[in-house]
């Protein structure tokens, strides 16, 4: 029999580093749990970063993962073992270097826009692919937003940043800024066909319509929302708008790309109480073309399917891809 394949699905959204956190249950909310992954951050070497990435790139792979975008925050010399554990494991590296002015720890923030600049290019000039990655609305100030936004747009690569995923969030910037965070990031030019906005989970219609008139996209990670009590991402409305959806493993508690895509739909299933809000090709879509459309990636490796995986027996061949996106997880992945 011929092998199956699939292209194989692009995590558009990883923080390898906290795969050290998984079963940690401490942290009454979000916030909480931030504190431990805070602790966490404060402490890794170069050399734990490498090792422990390869690992984690090494099990990304083993699930069907060929392309990972690394949101990546803990330091330039981190940075360049981020890429090395990369290269080791064999897996496509988009690195998504975070600029952050403020907040945090002091390992994550640059003294400037143009020192962060200086860091990204410094990481560009080695051949890697890159991205821009202001943190958040928290991490950056208006003025950063709007340098990182423009150089986006001048040098054609990708921005990604994380937005609405907790309501102190939208609160703190409303009241510092008198806007919404997608709003804040329309009018810093950091909104475009290059944009990808990570979890979007209390986005309101205003800003949804913001994203689809920007031609930007959604990264949402339901397995890292799910864990951390985030909210259930508008789904249904974000696909109603045409935007973009692509999925991240983001802090890496579950790395499986077909529990991101059954837990997409089943969102959206809960919240209309209607099934097959996304079809079985979109869905594969999104774990897959839009991400590496999100990372500017245009090749990335195929997956082999192993169709005598119990999880297979019996299943017909024109039901294949609704078996393995609703009945099956990253073990039929050969």
């Amino acid at each position: 029999m011929e092998p199956f394949t699939l292209p194989g699905f692009v995590n558009a959204h990883s923080h390898a580093f906290q795969r050290a956190l998984r079963g940690r249950t401490e942290g009454a909310d979000f916030w909480g749990w931030r504190e431990s992954m805070l602790d966490l951050a404060e402490g890794l070497s170069p050399e734990q970063v490498r090792s422990g990435y390869v690992q984690v790139y090494r099990e990304m792979l083993a699930a069907g993962y060929t392309a990972v975008g690394e949101f990546h925050y803990l330091g330039l010399p981190e940075a360049h073992a981020a890429v090395e554990a990369a290269a080791e494991a064999r897996i496509e590296l988009v690195l998504l270097l975070a600029a952050y002015g403020r907040g945090g720890l002091e390992r994550f923030r640059q003294e400037s826009p143009a020192a962060y600049l200086e860091q990204l290019e410094a990481v560009r000039a080695t051949g890697v692919r890159v991205g821009l990655a202001p943190h958040s609305v928290r991490a950056c100030p208006r003025d950063w937003l709007e340098e990182v936004g423009r150089y986006a747009a001048a040098e054609s690569l990708p921005l990604h940043v994380h937005a609405d995923e907790q309501p102190r969030e939208i609160e703190e910037c409303l009241a510092e800024h008198g806007l919404r965070p997608i709003e804040l990031l329309a009018e810093t030019g950091c909104l475009g066909r290059h944009s990808t906005v990570v979890h979007a989970t209390h986005a309101n219609a205003r800003e949804l319509d913001l994203l689809a008139e920007a031609g930007a996209r959604v990264c949402v990670c339901p397995t890292t929302e799910a864990n951390l009590g985030d909210g259930f991402c508008p789904v249904e409305e974000i696909c109603e708008r045409g935007i973009g959806i692509c999925i991240g493993s983001d802090s890496n508690v579950r790395i499986d790309p077909l529990e991101e895509l059954r837990e997409l739909e089943g969102i959206a299933r809960r919240r209309t109480g209607k099934r097959n809000v996304l079809s079985v090709s979109t869905l594969l879509c999104c774990g897959a073309d839009e991400g590496a459309a999100a990372l500017g990636v245009d090749r990335w490796p195929e997956v082999a399917v192993d169709l005598d995986h119990p999880s297979l027996v019996g299943v017909e061949e024109g039901d294949l891809h609704a078996a393995l996106v609703f009945g099956c997880g990253a073990e039929v992945f050969s």
